[in-house]
């Protein structure tokens, strides 16, 4: 049960314990009177005057039903500030996980990096600067000759880091990792 409904129980219950207590005082009072038309107009009985009637389970009462009442208005007003609490700390979490995700990926791209000599180093850098890089433009970036960038993408391919694609007559690179 949610704390909205969970609160409305509870000011359902308040009104429910008013009115019992309530009715309570109403025939406490009216016993307090009867007695008093049976003694003939005096209040005095046993030596004990009935208006000296003990108080404390209507004060009992009382302070139960402004704690029900309290505790189920507290409950709905807190369900929205739970909500809000709720959103917040997803949108928290889900910043985290972005971070995190992005930090790893960064941290397993510079790992792999080191394991590269660096012709390698300075096409993955470059594929990955620009996911889809002409094999020209690669060539101009690295500055590498055709045939050395050729040789290095073939063996980047075998080891699957790259992707070549044909273009026509021209080749997109693409990373894999």
């Amino acid at each position: 049960m949610d704390n909205r409904k969970l609160g409305l129980v509870f000011i359902a219950l308040g009104i429910f314990f008013s009115i019992v207590l309530a009715i309570f005082a109403y025939q406490v009072n009216s016993l307090v009177e009867q007695l008093m038309i049976e003694s003939g107009g005096t209040c005095i009985k046993n030596g004990v005057c009935a208006h000296q009637q003990n108080s404390f389970p209507i004060y009992i009462g009382i302070v139960l039903i402004v704690a029900t009442l309290s505790l189920g208005v507290y409950l709905i007003f807190f369900e929205k500030e739970q909500r809000k609490l709720e959103k917040a700390q997803e949108r928290i979490v889900e910043s985290l996980k972005e971070s995190k995700k992005e930090f790893n990926e960064k941290e397993r791209f510079d790992i792999l990096l080191k394991g590269l000599n660096e012709e390698e180093q300075k096409i993955l850098k470059a594929v990955k600067e620009q996911d889809g890089i002409m094999q020209s433009t690669l060539r101009i970036r690295t500055d590498m000759s055709k045939t050395k960038l050729s040789l290095v993408l073939k063996d980047m391919e075998e080891k699957n880091l790259i992707k070549k694609v044909e273009d026509g007559k021209k080749n997109k690179v693409f990373l894999r990792i």
